[in-house]
């Protein structure tokens, strides 16, 4: 006898139960094919003589019956009858459809949906209803459609996730009201802003994440992530970043320079990403051997060789091969030579690192532009876009040309998006560039305030517009009162005069300041006309006129006795009491309010060659600006005034420090009679940091008040390092020091406690100070902190250890 245990025995149990559900399910199953075999009930179909609608109200009987689409007196199967009832539900007019057939009669019952009665946002707080309200196609005394509502509840959405906030959710809702109606709701739960809150990368070898952190648009989290929106998360930035990303290092001879992914981790508590750039450096390649080569028979080689403005050894960037091709094919053209191209050739040396250039003027295709369309500006005209063209219609086309000028419509600011594509036209040599753009605003109206250590709290009012009435001229005037002063400003520029490069400007202003560190006051106004135009890549010269006036009043002639005299000035005997020579201001200045008003009519010009946000360095450049003002045409103060300025900047120490050196002077000429006040120099604490607003130059030591005279000669230069202090990143503070060294001298009158007495100090005596800086990127503008202390000064110098300057708008 076998023994079998418990377990085995329970086993065989399931196993027998199994099986018995098995046959029970397999026959049931073949009862139920039987029953559903073709042929074991005839196929229905129907016949209609008459349809019958009901429910409808707004809707006609004929619109009804287009969309069912049946037939009468004619056998339609149940198939159709199916088809007519999806063809009326898509149809988007009905809520409800219902078919029903009765003997030979149609009929179909439908509900409208109902008409929507008004429109309402509920929950949102951080966009407007107004701003909501662009995003919904929905509309009162309209039919309401649920697609529609959906569709609006997406866009609304997807705006939210333009602002970081990815957890937002929008729900359409109806209210029922008498007569059909029905009131449609948006539910809006906003959710939290998802912030980026770490930001790195992945295989950077010679560039600092802090660097590379500064080229993106998208930022990293900081103290301000309440006020700075940069640090939310926008997946559509993704791309904008890895192609400024690429252009940073491309400008630096990374040719072979990739991002190979991006990487973004959702944080725990689903409020911020981590965002990963993972890339390939690959080296940085300098330029070898520079040549060019000619393919077409009427162009010499040789007549280009001036136009390879490229140093062998200098850092790779695809703007200077640019750059000597636009020049190359200009040249060409202004020698009469159409459809001309230059292809460069080049060949990489992984060895030492470098590439030959080959310029090679090519035969390129006769293509003529037969003509520009420019679409989406409902407010900047036609021309200030085809402005930005150097081809016109039946011109060769040069897509190099075209490229360049995308850059200069999407450099204008005007637009919020520019797409430039050309395409074939009605013959194949011919083109059609179309330009799409997006308007943006491009003015703004500011209310703010102020403050600074010379001029103290203020407040300003102003307002500009870059495209003024779309024209592309610009508009701006402001209003600024402070302490001590108050002055207003107006400009007006117009860019494209005479539909050239000419720019065309018109400025008028006028500033009063009282005892502004002085013990007098002073009026002064100018309007100046002017035009500018290039003369080079990087320089361009400009002209002006300026009428101008000044006046120098309430200035403290020291008489507190009452006796009749001016203290320190001379009796009717020319003879001075020295008890009072102390009080007062110089005499200089009170000859200067005696003389009264001072007009000036001058000419001017101005150049200016600056490379630091167009030129070809990206990693630094500089500055020149030289101008002079003859003053004599009119008016009563005849002049030669001539400023200088050189300034260079260069980021060294892989781009983590910035050095700056800067030199400024100027130099007051008169052609007759003696300076004003109104016209001479005063050095400010930006231009002289560890000294006062007119803290240094000639003084009267005659007198108690010692008021800045002003000089005829300044010169300033000033050397300074900004480098990173270690903190985090997203504090935004970075630290400085600084080197100042500069004087203020010359005066054509030095007769200041009595005539014929030399009281004044005029002398060139050098001012040095050193410092250290606090540089704060806040969102109400940068901060600069200045802990200065001055070196070498006067007895007489009024020094200065601490500089703020801030200034914001609301």
């Amino acid at each position: 006898m076998t023994s079998i245990s418990k377990g085995a025995a329970e086993r065989r149990g399931h196993i027998r139960n199994l099986a018995l559900r098995l046959c029970v399910v397999l026959a049931l199953g073949l009862s139920i094919g039987a029953a559903a075999v073709p042929g074991a009930a005839q196929a229905q179909s129907y016949s209609f003589n008459a349809v019958k609608i009901e429910g409808n109200q707004r809707i006609e009987p004929a619109t009804i019956l287009s969309y069912a689409g049946i037939p009468r007196g004619t056998p339609i199967s149940a198939g159709q009858m199916n088809d007519a009832y999806q063809r009326l539900v898509n149809s988007g007019l009905f809520e409800a459809v219902e078919l029903s057939p009765q003997g030979g009669t149609l009929v179909i019952r439908v509900t409208e949906y109902p008409t929507i009665n008004r429109i309402n946002v509920e929950g949102n707080r951080r966009l407007k209803d107004d701003q909501v309200m662009e995003f919904i196609r929905s509309q009162p005394r309209k039919v309401y459609s649920p697609a529609v509502a959906e569709q609006d509840a997406a866009a609304i959405v997807d705006a939210y996730e333009s602002l970081g906030r990815l957890a937002a959710t929008v729900t359409p809702k109806i209210i029922r009201r008498s007569g059909n109606r029905v009131d449609l709701v948006f539910e809006v739960a906003e959710g939290k802003v998802v912030e980026v809150e770490r930001l790195s990368f992945v295989g950077n070898r010679d560039y600092s994440d802090a660097r590379l952190r500064r080229v993106l648009g998208t930022k990293q989290a900081g103290i301000f992530r309440q006020i700075i929106q940069k640090d939310t998360f926008v997946p559509e930035r993704i791309a904008f970043d890895k192609q400024v990303l690429r252009d940073f290092y491309l400008s630096r001879g990374y040719i072979d320079f990739r991002t190979k992914s991006v990487t973004s981790e959702f944080s725990r508590e689903k409020n911020a990403f981590f965002l990963t750039f993972h890339v390939e450096e690959g080296q940085s390649y300098k330029f070898g051997k520079i040549t060019v080569v000619s393919e077409i028979p009427e162009a010499d080689a040789k007549d280009f060789e001036s136009q390879l403005k490229i140093r062998r050894g200098a850092t790779y960037s695809p703007a200077l091969v640019d750059n000597v091709i636009s020049r190359i094919e200009a040249l060409a053209l202004k020698k009469g030579m159409s459809f001309v191209r230059v292809d460069p050739r080049v060949t990489r040396h992984d060895r030492d690192a470098t590439l030959d250039i080959e310029f090679a003027i090519v035969r390129g295709e006769r293509i003529f532009v037969e003509r520009i369309d420019i679409e989406g500006n409902a407010t900047t005209l036609d021309r200030v876009i085809r402005n930005q063209f150097r081809t016109v219609e039946g011109d060769p086309f040069n897509p190099r040309e075209i490229r360049e000028a995308s850059e200069r419509i999407r450099a204008l600011g005007f637009f919020s998006s520019t797409d430039v594509q050309a395409r074939q036209g009605t013959a194949p040599d011919q083109v059609v560039v179309d330009v799409n753009v997006e308007e943006q605003n491009t003015g703004s109206l500011s209310f703010g305030a102020s403050f600074s250590q010379d001029s103290g709290a203020g407040v300003n009012i102003s307002f500009s517009e870059s495209n003024f009435l779309g024209r592309g001229q610009g508009l701006r005037f402001e209003v600024l009162t402070t302490s001590s002063s108050s002055s207003f400003n107006f400009n007006f520029t117009e860019p494209n005069l005479l539909g050239r490069d000419l720019v065309g400007g018109l400025g008028l202003s006028y500033r009063e300041t009282e005892n502004y560190n002085s013990n007098f006051s002073t009026r002064t106004g100018k309007f100046s006309p002017s035009l500018s135009f290039p003369i080079s890549d990087n320089g361009r010269l400009s002209v002006r006129y300026t009428l101008g006036y000044a006046e120098l009043f309430d200035v403290d002639n020291g008489d507190s006795d009452a006796d009749g005299f001016n203290d320190g000035d001379i009796d009717q005997n020319g003879v001075i009491d020295p008890s009072e020579t102390a009080s007062g201001s110089s005499f200089i200045l009170q000859q200067e309010e005696a003389l009264g008003p001072a007009w000036t009519s001058s000419l001017g010009y101005g150049y200016t060659y600056d490379t630091r946000t167009g030129g070809l360095d990206p990693r630094g450049g500089i500055l020149l600006r030289f101008g002079q003002d003859f003053s004599g045409l009119g008016g009563n103060s005849k002049f030669i005034k001539t400023s200088l300025q050189a300034a260079a900047e260069r980021r060294v120490a892989n781009e983590e420090v910035t050095l700056r050196a800067t030199f400024e002077g100027g130099a007051l000429y008169m052609l007759d009679g003696e300076s004003r006040f109104t016209d001479r120099y005063l050095l400010t604490s930006q231009q002289m940091r560890g000294f006062e607003y007119a803290g240094i130059g000639p003084r009267d030591m005659a007198v108690s008040n010692q008021d800045a005279l002003g000089g005829n000669y300044y010169f300033v230069a000033r050397l300074e390092a900004e480098f990173p202090l270690g903190l985090p990143e997203e504090y935004g503070i970075s630290g400085g020091a600084f080197f100042d060294v500069g004087s203020l001298w010359g005066l054509d009158n030095v007769n200041g406690g009595a005539t014929g007495t030399d009281t004044v100090d005029d002398g060139f005596h050098v001012r040095s100070s050193v410092g250290l800086s606090v540089f704060w990127s806040t969102p109400i503008g940068p901060l600069r902190f200045n802990f200065s202390k001055a070196l070498n000064k006067q007895d007489y110098d009024r020094v200065q250890s601490f500089d703020l300057s801030i200034s914001t708008r609301f």
